[in-house]
């Protein structure tokens, strides 16, 4: 019996790549030879390595999934696709089968650790591996999709120059507030945190076309006692968002314009072990997204100060466009 999967549709691809730590794909055509003459090395490789919801081996028809191909930048057959928790994690182009043979064993070596040292279990809200560390679960049937942001695009209003550059928000390591220890402030920081008051603006441009799911806000503040009230930085409540915007807006701009969702975190949201608020969005407001506006506008304290660690994006990633006309990018009609 073949362990090779099928693939059928768009929506069977994602939720296999929510449910397998790993997961092959083999994107082929019945015209190309080269797909022909791979296909046997990499069967006898899904027959060794197959291990259920860990380690996923699927074939794909480029004719019959060209939206799944396009998503993925796929143009040249046979080209394998290894994901790894959710995200592209190694391509090998051409029938090379020594290749082929040497990711995909790296990729279930690394698999086999993890498990073995139960990284990544079941019941965890936290994922450790390859990929880095998310600090909630990724909602079935989709991925994280956070590869896809443009750094050079981003832009954080307000930000204390004392804490870490914008693009540590995307950062795939662990937040150092939850390895055992306090990082200091500085270069050390792995956070940002308001400067002037408690509001912040965070503008992200995406290289491809998105469908938005929902957000992973990851916020640990200082323990109570760590500072005094007054500095001691809080934790996002109220944030506004803004899709498809040319550039960041202004502070007094944003609040001239309806956003086109506003969500509150309420204190019960936060996981007490991650220190992370799953956001669910309106998803048929957010089925094509070129760039976004965060507006942190308030936090759940007193404080002038509020800090975020991470932001993860969770949803399916679109067809790559050219980063060169970033500016070209702008707002939608209706926006």
């Amino acid at each position: 019996m073949s362990t090779l999967v099928n693939i059928t549709s768009k929506e069977q691809f994602s939720s296999l790549l929510t449910s397998s730590a790993i997961v092959v794909a083999d994107f082929y055509a019945d015209w190309c030879g080269p797909c022909k003459a791979i296909a046997p090395a990499y069967e006898q490789l899904a027959r060794q390595l197959t291990r259920p919801n860990r380690i996923t081996f699927t074939k794909i028809n480029v004719d019959q999934q060209q939206d799944i191909a396009k998503a993925y930048g796929v143009t040249a057959m046979p080209t394998f696709i290894v994901f790894e928790r959710g995200r592209p994690a190694s391509t090998v182009r051409g029938a090379d089968p020594r290749k082929l043979n040497e990711v995909v064993q790296k990729l279930a070596s690394e698999a086999g650790k993890a498990e073995s040292s139960g990284e990544g279990a079941s019941g965890d809200s936290s994922v450790s591996g390859g990929i880095g560390w998310l600090g909630a679960s990724v909602p079935k049937g989709y991925s994280d999709i956070t590869d896809q942001v443009e750094p050079k695009g981003l832009e954080l209003l307000n930000r204390d120059s004392a804490f870490a550059q914008p693009r540590t928000l995307l950062d795939t390591s662990k937040p150092s507030a939850l390895s055992g220890g306090k990082a200091k402030e500085g270069s050390a920081a792995d956070w940002v945190e308001s400067d002037t008051d408690e509001q912040l603006m965070l503008y992200v441009a995406f290289q491809s076309r998105l469908k938005i799911h929902s957000l992973h806000v990851t916020s640990l503040p200082p323990a109570d006692g760590d500072e005094d009230d007054d500095e001691r930085p809080m934790r996002p409540k109220t944030i506004h968002m803004y899709v498809n915007r040319s550039q960041v807006l202004g502070f007094d701009e944003a609040e001239d314009i309806p956003p086109v969702q506003t969500v509150t975190i309420n204190p019960e949201d936060w996981d007490k072990k991650t220190g992370t608020a799953k956001i669910e969005l309106r998803f048929v407001k957010f089925q094509s997204v070129n760039s976004l506006v965060l507006f942190f506008a308030d936090g759940d304290g007193e404080s002038e100060k509020l800090r975020v660690d991470r932001i993860r994006f969770m949803g399916e990633a679109g067809e790559k466009r050219e980063m060169g006309k970033l500016e070209k990018i702008g707002d939608e009609v209706g926006e």
